[in-house]
């Protein structure tokens, strides 16, 4: 978790389809907490534009709901993520929890 605190804006912006933070501290925090499910995140592409930075994975989960498809957009300002935006369904992982 440092290592990828060491690369947020301190005021970074995280919105996805199971919630939203701003600041570095609270994003670690939901990464943490994700982190109890998830096994890994297999990288399919990187798509760069600029300071736009696109990643298409599969995040492995533990669960029932196994690898959830996403895609991360990410944009960074002075060498830092400075927002990040997740997209994926939210539905199997959901139902995985909820059993």
């Amino acid at each position: 978790m440092e290592r990828t605190r060491a690369l947020l804006d301190d005021a970074v912006r995280f919105v996805g389809p199971l919630g939203q933070t701003v600041g570095a501290d609270e994003y670690i925090s939901g990464v943490g907490g994700l982190a109890q499910i998830v096994t890994g995140a297999d990288q399919h592409e990187v798509i760069v534009d600029g300071d736009d930075v696109c990643i298409i994975y599969d995040l492995v989960t533990k669960t029932e709901a196994g690898a959830i498809p996403c895609a991360g957009w990410y944009q960074v300002r002075d060498g830092r993520v400075a927002w990040v935006r997740v997209y994926f369904d939210p539905r199997p992982l959901l139902e995985a929890l909820a059993s």
